[in-house]
């Protein structure tokens, strides 16, 4: 496989201005003996990701094998381009300050509106702001808002929504009100989507909002509309959190369901799973101008200047460090500016059609691994709700902690052990697959599945 900068075009331009005809002319005075007439042993041409992967192989031959990872969990390991990473290392990105002054920031401020553009595009709301600092306090910061817009307390949450944004939201209302007594939650369905008529019977006249996983914590997919009429009956608002986007290219997007506001992890749409962070969190809302001023953080919008030419500012800043001072919607100091600048880089490479393309993959990788495992003796699928790309395990033997730790011998991450949230939960296990998993990897994951001995 040769790469070549040069189009024919070029060369020729090149050729005719040294005088030549073509290539063999140029090469005439180099001996016949000494040129290399066969044809190169290379393999035929791979796309980008497979080709970094293959000379990733190669490179891992040199300092031992690197580790096969089934890791999902609120953290997912997808492409990045190589070419995204080098933009994002220029300087006018890399170290660009808080936009404060628009008339030397409009690079800036213009990343920041069409990041604003995708994350609305994708959780089917219109209106989204500059970023949080990852999806828990996004959620964390849904569930204050809409507190706020309701003047009610009450908080209604599905436990497949993840611990940890779960975790955030306690932390968050600790000391408002009623604190964690505010907050009720419902056990999910026996299929492992959220149980609806549960979430329905626990709304009340005082609720503020309901909050779900979409998809939920166990990677289950379920229908919310039936959820979002009986919230809003009541007054109450439905707040969605979505783990990984790539699932939104191909259910629909929160907002066409009903959902009021929507918040998402960013990460795997830009950033690599690195340490566990960094995150940037995506959060938008309905189009109404009472929603529009209780958006935590700040919104950059597109206007006009004296000469009638587009420009770009901060439209919204209602944080405590401008004009709202103690009345500010959140206490959030900045976006993750780097981080949102690096997920628009990315989807703007990708496009709609490569979004989607990548989901389909992530979802048929998923499918073919699940009747993998369910075909194996000893093991099973937790529960029987679609999934997108992750998905809940009973392991053989009844211990995944045991499972995880005999196939990290084997350099393979075998998922998340549920039993480290949930001690009844310890033999499940939590799997996730992404595009960049080959079907060698998840047959090599299903042998040593196999080979396990419980």
């Amino acid at each position: 496989m040769r790469y070549l900068p040069h189009t024919t075009e070029e060369i020729d331009e090149m050729l005719k201005l040294v005088g030549v005809s073509s290539l063999d002319e140029l090469y005439a005075s180099i001996p016949s003996e000494a040129r290399f007439s066969k044809n190169l042993d290379l393999p035929a041409a791979m796309d980008e990701p497979s080709l970094m992967r293959h000379v990733g192989e190669l490179a891992e031959k040199n300092r031992g094998a690197a580790m096969l990872s089934f890791l999902g969990a609120g953290a997912y390991h997808h492409h990045f381009p190589p070419a995204a990473d080098q933009l994002l290392l220029r300087s006018e990105f890399y170290t660009a300050y808080t936009p404060y002054q628009p008339e030397v920031a409009q690079g800036t401020l213009q990343v920041i509106f069409e990041f604003q553009t995708i994350v609305s595009e994708i959780l089917g709301l219109p209106v989204a702001n500059a970023s949080m600092y990852d999806g828990a306090s996004a959620a964390a910061e849904g569930v204050l808002m809409a507190r706020r817009l309701t003047g009610r307390e009450h908080t209604v949450l599905s436990r497949g929504l993840h611990p940890d944004y779960a975790g955030t939201i306690e932390t968050f209302v600790h000391s408002l009100g009623q604190g964690r007594k505010s907050l009720t939650y419902v056990n999910v369905g026996a299929d492992g989507s959220p149980d609806t008529n549960g979430l329905i019977e626990a709304i009340t006249d005082q609720t503020a909002c309901v909050v779900i996983g979409y998809p939920n914590f166990f990677g289950c997919v379920s229908d919310i509309r039936k959820l979002a009429d009986a919230a809003h009956a009541k007054g109450a608002l439905l707040i969605t959190t979505t783990q990984d986007p790539y699932a939104l290219a191909l259910i629909e997007p929160p907002g066409a369901l009903g959902a009021d506001i929507a918040v998402a992890e960013g990460q795997p749409l830009g950033l690599p799973p690195q340490y566990g962070g960094p995150g940037v969190g995506l959060f938008a809302c309905r189009n109404d101008r009472k929603y529009l001023q209780q958006v935590p953080g700040r919104l950059v919008g597109e206007t006009v200047d004296k000469h009638g030419s587009r420009g770009y500012v901060l439209t919204l800043a209602t944080r405590e460090q401008h004009i709202r001072r103690e009345r500010a919607t959140s206490n959030i100091c900045t976006n993750s500016g780097l981080c949102a600048t690096a997920l628009t880089i990315k989807m703007c490479m990708l496009g709609k059609r490569g979004f989607v393309d990548s989901a389909k993959q992530c979802l048929a990788k998923a499918e073919y691994l699940k009747a993998q495992i369910n075909a194996l003796s000893g093991y099973g699928l937790r529960y029987s709700a679609p999934t997108f790309n992750e998905f809940c395990v009973s392991v053989r033997g009844g211990d995944a902690a045991k499972l995880v730790s005999a196939l990290a011998a084997q350099n393979i991450i075998a998922g998340f052990d549920l039993g480290r949230v949930d001690p009844a939960r310890k033999g499940e296990l939590l799997v996730a697959v992404t595009e960049r998993h080959s079907r060698a990897d998840l047959d090599t994951f299903a042998a040593a599945l196999s080979g396990f001995a419980g």
